[in-house]
């Protein structure tokens, strides 16, 4: 058995008492579970040979009877479904540039039985919930075949560890051969999925989107840091061997 049919079992499981009642049509958490993957698919954009960017942000309409059923198992159907969507992601080489959130919400147009899913791409990045109104749904997933990276003049280092130090000091994880910058600049922190750039009382600072950093600011793909001469990129990719390139 696949690990997709697992996650689906999963779903059946957790959800089989709030959605197994009544007579009448139901929506089926497999069913949404297979309109998600076709929403991936449909929504799919290549931009360049090896990389195929998809949505990762899912609301999912129901009407008022299933919306209320799902509402009693939010937090751990909407769980399941962004495994579906990772899953899913993973399995077809998609780039997700954001973590993964799936929310209900109820839609009086619809009658039971019937739903609709939009999607969309979100580049903000932290731990915000998924969110059904009134009820808390999934945390935020960052996608887990994605990688962060830095380019740095040409050059892309893998961000391995929990902890990367940036300076001119030849003791740092990556060496910055500028004078503008301190021998102990910069930390790149990541934990829980996501990525904090965190200024080490730098002389000359850090600059994180053109915004001096007092403490350390969230980064998500794209993000642009300067300290002194030096630009940087953060980027989200598929893993690759080795550290820096």
């Amino acid at each position: 058995m696949g690990l997709l049919d697992n996650v689906e079992r999963g779903i059946e499981k957790v959800v089989r008492g709030a959605f197994s009642r009544g007579s009448h049509a139901q929506v089926q958490p497999v069913e949404i579970a297979s309109r998600l993957r076709r929403e991936l698919d449909h929504k799919a954009i290549t931009i360049s040979e090896g990389r195929t960017l998809a949505p990762n942000v899912f609301d999912t309409h129901l009407s008022p009877d299933d919306f209320e059923r799902a509402q009693e198992w939010g937090t751990p159907l909407a769980e399941e479904l962004c495994d579906v969507v990772i899953n899913h992601a993973r399995s077809q080489g998609y780039v997700l540039q954001g973590p993964v959130r799936v929310s209900f919400s109820e839609d009086e147009n619809l009658k039971a039985g019937d739903f609709d899913i939009t999607s969309r791409t979100d580049k903000s990045g932290g731990l915000t919930s998924a969110r059904a109104p009134e009820r808390p749904a999934a945390p935020s997933r960052q996608p887990a075949h994605l990688q962060p990276v830095l380019d740095i003049d040409g050059r892309r280092y893998s961000l391995n560890a929990p902890s990367i130090v940036l300076g001119r000091s030849s003791e740092a994880d990556i060496l910055i051969d500028d004078t503008g910058v301190s021998r102990r600049h910069l930390e790149i922190r990541t934990e829980h999925g996501s990525s904090y750039a965190v200024d080490l009382g730098s002389t000359n600072g850090t600059y994180v989107n053109g915004q001096r950093v007092n403490g350390s600011v969230g980064l998500t793909g794209g993000s642009s840091i300067s300290m002194g001469r030096t630009k940087i990129i953060f980027r989200l990719v598929a893993p690759r061997n080795g550290g820096g390139q």
